[in-house]
């Protein structure tokens, strides 16, 4: 047993999530083909605008779910929403952020446009603390419009209008998955911009125009979108629980900053919290880069059910 977690301790971790990054994609982008749908409420951009997914996104249901009137909640509508609700936190509860730094398609295409990047030997900026701070609350926004917005559809709220019906689902019109993932079979369907109302028009041309900062973000900022991703906000809820944990000694931390200068999204945290054992943060896509890199035995542990998978080493 210890020779086989030496061997684990001491693997290529970067090459393993390449590859399973590649499976997980090739599921959710074409397990279509295959009549193969993994569930519809899955804590990734699995978009079922690409019409052989292998899932679909949490964020679609949703949003349908909350477009009803207010006497619904109180019935089936609530019932409905419940159940989509339960059955998102136990896949959450699962895998918890790991859904984004190995499953989620769209934080595949991010990681390949970083090696591309990489390739063609350019440099990636970094966000100072400020900044930093100040951009991570935009998925919190996101969030609360993409719950709000598909009640303000059908409902009045003060004497207000209820709110364009062309506006609805709000996130997915924006959703760069929407955008790109159906590309990659062959689908193009979803560049367009349509003009029969104002509202059509300025939600579909903004869907475009997300898509291609989404793009460009990612060629100049590792995991650019991750930030901005509203998905983080609900799998955090539950990363405190989850099975899938990310903990840290802090006793045997000695803030190299090695962890935090591999992190991708930039999380300071990472190197300077040595109080708290659970250091998954909101932003975090539980890559384990850090744990790689981490050159103090165990101060860096990846467990399941409390079982170390995954531990720092001497070595790094």
């Amino acid at each position: 047993m210890k020779k086989i977690r030496t061997f684990i301790n001491n693997s290529n971790l970067a090459r393993f999530r390449f590859y399973f990054q590649i499976a997980a994609f090739i599921l959710f982008i074409y397990g279509g083909y295959l009549s193969i749908t993994i569930s519809e409420r899955l804590p990734v951009f699995a978009c079922p605008f690409n019409k052989v997914s292998g899932g679909t996104c949490y964020l679609m249901p949703l949003q349908h779910q909350l477009h009803i009137t207010l006497n619904r909640f109180a019935s089936s509508g609530g019932l409905h929403l419940l159940k989509g609700f339960l059955i998102f936190a136990g896949l959450s509860l699962i895998f918890s952020k790991g859904w984004c730094g190995y499953i989620c398609p769209l934080g595949t295409i991010q990681d390949w446009i970083t090696k591309t990047r990489k390739y063609l030997h350019i440099r990636f900026s970094i966000y100072d603390k400020t900044v930093f701070d100040h951009l991570k609350k935009i998925k919190y926004i996101l969030l609360f419009l993409l719950i709000l917005i598909p009640i303000g559809v059908k409902n009045s709220f003060v004497g207000l209008p209820v709110l364009p019906h062309d506006i609805f689902p709000p996130f997915c019109k924006i959703c760069p998955g929407r955008i790109l993932l159906p590309l990659f079979s062959g689908n193009t369907s979803q560049i367009y911009i349509d003009f029969s109302t104002k509202t059509a028009m300025f939600m579909t041309s903004s869907g475009i125009i997300v898509a291609g900062i989404f793009i460009t973000g990612a060629f100049v900022k590792k995991r650019f979108f991750c930030l901005f991703c509203p998905m983080a906000v609900l799998l955090f809820i539950f990363s405190k629980i989850a099975f899938l944990r990310l903990n840290k000694d802090g006793a045997k931390c000695t803030r190299c900053g090695n962890c935090y200068r591999v992190c991708d999204v930039g999380i300071r945290e990472i190197a300077d919290d040595i109080t708290n054992k659970n250091i998954v943060k909101d932003d975090c896509i539980m890559c384990f880069k850090c744990v790689e890199a981490c050159s103090e035995n165990k101060c860096l542990t990846v467990s399941f059910l409390r079982i170390p998978l995954f531990t720092s080493t001497e070595t790094g």
